[in-house]
């Protein structure tokens, strides 16, 4: 025992010692990210600034076109759909994410998909000049198509060429530079800046510029290793990316793992959507993919956000100021996360999803207590503001990057595309739901609908400390093992060990033999 100990203890330090960030890998994770998931971030709140000078332009190129203004009712539906189209496209890319990343490899999807935002920013940027409002909506679910697309491959890219030990880390961030995009957005659309009449197409144009950038540079770096030999078959490629990434040359130990892996595959072959919703051996994986993306968009951050402004006001904060104080929110956001980058290897990944829900959902509990009391007692309206960051401070660390960490890790190559696949259209669906239903569950319940939100994070709270392992510093065929118990052992057997305990007695210790060696 104690042998096997010093043994394990040795292989660690060996893997530990080869984990290092490497220029190039810091280099690609930058790249990537700030190409690719910065401009999710950025689109996800660049139109709420300059929404009533958007709006008026609608009404405007109406009016020239029909010589009558445009009725209410019409105009909250166009606004309502350069709202939703967003997420609607994030689901359409989504679905996208398979057939690429299988056929493409998983840089070169990166590269396809700048085309879209590309052409969106150009469409978006010259619609004030073509006096055409229809070409905003279509570039929004152009926009979302690119953001659904990037939004699942950059962390599966990230997570693949990433040592295990720093997996974590790197897989934080792309959300990174989502929040980072999202406070870039929120400053360029101060009225100071570019949220005004003439600066909107400027504001909405701007982000075909990370797209541009990561098109001319990422294509001089290494296409993920474990891609090139999993699925491509060609060693001698994957071993020479290996080699880039990690900065020498001994990288056997890293290529045997993934061999093991192929081998172990091999059996499956490539998993679909379909063949993976029905595969015995990868079920709880997908269940824990599904209710934690659930949790991650229906647990309220688009409601704070939205009430974020009006929690503010209450709070005796001047209408002209309250931009600036979104601003601020959009800063901690980016902070926090960024704490994330750094904290998630030493405590994991179980530990800040159970912190990040719970601060969720004790913070809905007492914004929806606050928001009942703020006419009646003067100090309410200042607790609501800070429930609103602390809101925000545990979905930076948990509930938004932790998710797509854990989609990179439960799942093995053959079964990885289509779970995200999986993941990211649950991301989408919920996101694009939240932004349907919030309106008419605001206007119905008002400050109550929070209590709808603290009970879905409670929810997944739950299902977290029961279920989900911790995956930290484990590699994939590791973590593989862990939940293979969990979908063979655990739940399949012990039901049939019951069934042949109540009908054949001494049909037991010959299922508990068959389980074991199935261990």
């Amino acid at each position: 025992m104690k042998l096997k100990g010093k043994k394990q203890e040795s292989s660690d330090n060996n893997e530990g010692s080869k984990g290092k960030m490497t220029l190039l890998l810091a280099l690609v994770a930058l790249v990537s990210a700030f190409g690719s998931s910065f401009q999710y971030g950025y689109n996800v709140s660049v139109i709420n600034s300059p929404a009533p000078y958007m709006q008026a332009f609608y009404n405007q190129t109406y009016f020239d076109r029909n010589g009558v203004p445009m009725d209410s009712s019409f105009q909250t539906l166009l606004w309502s759909l350069t709202v939703s189209m967003f997420p609607l496209g994030g689901l359409f890319g989504s679905l996208m994410v398979w057939p690429l990343v299988n056929n493409c490899g998983r840089k070169g999807t990166l590269l396809i998909n700048n085309l879209f935002s590309i052409a969106a920013a150009i469409l978006m940027g010259t619609s004030a000049l073509a006096k055409t409002f229809e070409v905003i909506i279509l570039s929004r679910v152009i926009m979302g198509i690119y953001a659904g697309l990037a939004s699942n491959v950059v962390p599966m890219f990230l997570g693949e060429i990433s040592p295990k030990n720093l997996r974590g880390a790197i897989g934080v961030v792309p959300q990174l530079f989502i929040t980072v995009g999202i406070l870039v957005a929120q400053i360029l659309g101060l009225n100071s800046i570019l949220g005004n009449a003439e600066g909107w197409p400027v504001l909405l144009g701007l982000t075909g510029i990370p797209s541009a950038i990561q098109l001319l540079i990422l294509p001089f770096f290494p296409e993920s290793p474990r891609y090139l030999l999993i699925q491509k078959g060609n060693e001698e490629q994957a071993r020479q990316a290996l080699q880039r990434l990690r900065g020498w040359d001994d990288v056997d130990d890293e290529i045997e793992e993934m061999r093991r892996e192929d081998r172990s595959e091999k059996e499956e072959g490539q998993f679909t959507v379909l063949s993976l919703c029905t595969f015995r051996g990868l079920r709880w994986q997908l269940i824990s993919i599904i209710v934690m993306m659930m949790g991650q968009q229906l647990s309220g951050v688009n409601g704070v956000f939205y009430y974020a402004d009006r929690i503010f006001q209450s709070a005796g904060v001047d209408s002209n100021n309250v931009q600036y104080v979104t601003v601020s929110i959009g800063a901690i956001n980016v902070v926090m996360t960024l704490l994330a980058v750094f904290i998630v290897e030493a405590l994991g990944r179980r530990i800040l999803l159970l912190a990040g829900f719970g601060l969720c959902c004790v913070s809905c509990a007492v914004l929806t207590l606050a928001l009942n009391l703020q006419t009646t007692v003067s100090w309410m309206s200042y607790l609501s503001i800070v429930c609103v960051i602390v809101y925000i401070i545990g979905h930076a660390i948990g509930a938004s990057p932790i998710p797509f960490v854990m989609i990179t890790e439960m799942f093995l190559q053959s079964s990885r595309p289509a779970a995200f696949m999986v993941g990211g259209s649950v991301h989408w669906l919920c996101n694009f739901t939240v932004g349907l239903v919030f309106l008419y569950m605001e206007a119905g319940l008002g400050p109550y609908s929070f209590l709808i939100f603290c009970a879905i994070c409670l929810a997944t709270i739950i299902y977290i400390f029961f279920i989900v392992p911790e995956t930290k510093n484990k590699t994939f065929m590791e973590i593989n093992r862990i939940m293979a118990k969990r979908n063979k052992v655990e739940i399949q057997d012990d039901k049939e060990e019951l069934k042949d305990f109540q009908t054949v007695p001494g049909g037991q210790a010959e299922k508990k033999e068959t389980s074991n060696s199935e261990l």
